[in-house]
Formats: C-alpha cells, structure tokens, sequence
C-alpha cells in the first residue's frame, strides 16, 4: 500500500522504478540483485546521464565492489575504526595513547580500520600491527600516503572519493573511536553520531577518547550540553550515544561490554530483533516492559527465535532473539536499554 501511495505521489514513475521501504525484509536473489544494478546502468542511458555523473557513478561503483571484495572476508571479525588528526607527531600524548588502544584492542581479537594515513592512523595502526590492521586512504592531490604499517598491504583500498570511504568507515565496523583532530575529524564523528541517531546505522559504541588529562573532548560535550541540549536542538537520551573519556581502559571496557550481552540488530517486517548471547528471564523481560515502553508503537518486547528472513546470518541463527515493534525514532532511549540488557543480564 506504501508503495501505491509513493506511485501514485510520482506519476511519471513507473512501480518498477519505486524504491523498497527502509526495512524491507525480502531476501532477493544476488542473480535479481545484479539485474536491478544492470537496469540502473540502461536506464542512465535513456535518462541522457552526463558524461559527468556517469563518470561519478562508474568510479564509486568501482570503489565499493573492489571494497567489499577486500572486507568480505573479514566481515565477522570484530573491528573498530579510529579517527583522529594526520598531524599529530609520534612524541605527542594522544599518539601514544592511540597505540596502546591498538594494541590492546588486537589482543583482544579486534582489527583496526583507519584512513591509513599518519597521525593517530599510524599510530592506531601500530599498535594493532599489520595483520590487524585495515586501512581505506583517500587519494588527495597534497597528501596523503599510506602510513608505512599498512602500505601495500592486501587489506589496504585506495579510494578518490569521501563518500565511498565514509561509507566504508561505518558499514564494516562494530565501533568506532574518535580522538582530537580537524575538520576532518569532526566531521567524521558528527557523520557518525547523526547516522547512529538515525537509525540509518545499527547502535554501536562510540568512544570520544581524549589525551590523558585533555579538554578536547570535554570542551566539545560542553558545547553540545549547552547549545544543542540546551536549545533543545537534540533530546538528552542522544547523549547516551557516545561516551567522553581520557582513559584507554574506559574506552576498552565501555566497547567490549556493548557486546557482552548484546551481539547485533536486524529489522524483519515490522519488528526490531535484537540478538543476544544469553537468554533473559521472563522476570527480566517484564522489568524491560515496564521500564521501556515508551520506545514501542505497540504490544510488548518478547522472546522469539530467529525468522527465515535472517537465514543470510546464518552464524547468528542458534542466539537468543528479543523482537518488538520498536518506534524507530528513540535510538537513545534504544542504547539505553541495551546498556541495561548488558548489566544485568548474567552471561551463561
């Protein structure tokens, strides 16, 4: 019916052309997938593309499938991109403290993503070494190489445009951490944190990790208490999106128990699964009832098992799943739940 409604809103577009709601949950075949991208491409013919945006197209095109082929098989390893300032010098606090993060993040089983260049790049990437490390540079006129841990490594992509290596960025990780840096770097995070409060990507830790004893950080949550808080400009549950901190260990841990309980999301038909290494009581399900009925549009959060529209997630069929009608709008609230499932939820 929503898709009549859009047609009929757009008369000159024929149904073929009318995209699939958000969450739609019908597996497609890759065969009919390929086909749609096929029909795309004719259609930029017909349509008269500029030489232009044709160019744009193939080149992003390009981008991402030579990507995903190098993410492919690292896609259920836990990893976490890092930001942070190109500039920052190997004598410098935050360096330093980039490298322990890195290296203790790969011990714990975790690969590093980063823009591969120099900075807090390298320096994450140190720490994690070369075989735990990912890199996706950005091909500038005045900068930048890749950082000497990650170049020419076969988990290394280069990319001409921000957009396919943003995207890559949050699509392929499970966390994300940002320390001081420019424009660059803000906006990063800001890309981030709007995405994640969204609901255009899945809830995952987000670290804003300053130097040992820094007002980066803290100067910048200020700012957003007082302005965007302030002027209501965003709801105070948003703030439960991130976490500002000057300790490795603070980062570490608030990134590693996100996932303690916890292990991902996924929307079939009208119902948010959340799936989860232990099973909850029935006692612990009707606390979340009562404490968290505001972020539902109807009926309650309860058990479930996993439905055939997630049979692409094979490794995830045998977890524990909670399912409801979620209102897809309080993504704080959202985390906060979450953040309760986790503490009080004993692992098995």
């Amino acid at each position: 019916m929503a898709a009549k409604k859009r047609h009929h809103a757009l008369p000159n577009v024929s149904e073929s052309e009318v995209m699939p709601t958000e969450h739609s949950s019908v597996l497609m075949q890759h065969s009919t997938l390929i086909d749609e991208i096929k029909e795309t491409a004719d259609k930029l013919g017909r349509d008269q593309a500029t030489r232009g945006d044709l160019k744009i197209l193939s080149r992003a095109l390009k981008e991402l499938r030579y990507a995903f082929k190098v993410f492919t098989p690292y896609r259920r390893q836990r990893k976490i991109t890092v930001f942070g300032s190109a500039r920052t010098s190997p004598d410098h606090p935050s360096y330093i403290q980039a490298v322990d993060f890195g290296k203790r993040m790969a011990e714990e089983g975790w690969m590093i993503l980063t823009g591969a260049g120099g900075g807090i790049m390298e320096a994450a990437h140190v720490g994690a070494g070369r075989e735990m490390s990912m890199g996706v540079n950005i091909m500038l006129p005045f900068e930048q190489e890749a950082n000497p841990v990650i170049a020419g490594d076969d988990k290394l992509v280069h990319l001409k445009y921000f957009f396919t290596r943003k995207l890559l960025f949050v699509k392929e990780v499970h966390g994300v951490v940002v320390c001081a840096g420019g424009f660059g770097t803000m906006d990063e995070c800001f890309e981030i944190m709007t995405l994640v409060q969204t609901g255009k990507r899945d809830l995952m830790p987000i670290v804003l990790l300053d130097e040992p004893g820094g007002t980066y950080w803290n100067s910048w949550l200020e700012f957003v208490k007082k302005e965007l808080l302030g002027n209501k400009l965003i709801a105070e549950e948003d703030l439960s999106l991130i976490k500002v901190t000057d300790s490795v260990d603070v980062a570490i841990e608030e990134i590693m128990k996100f996932y303690s309980v916890y292990n991902s999301m996924r929307y079939v038909n009208e119902k948010l699964i959340l799936r989860l290494h232990t099973e909850p009581s029935d006692e612990f399900i009707a606390l979340l009832n009562k404490d968290f009925s505001d972020i539902l549009v109807s009926g309650k959060i309860s058990k479930t098992v996993a439905h055939r529209y997630e049979a692409d997630d094979d490794h995830l069929l045998n977890l524990p799943r909670l399912s409801f009608r979620f209102n897809r709008r309080s993504i704080g609230r959202l985390r906060e739940m979450i953040d309760v499932i986790n503490e009080q939820v004993p692992l098995d």
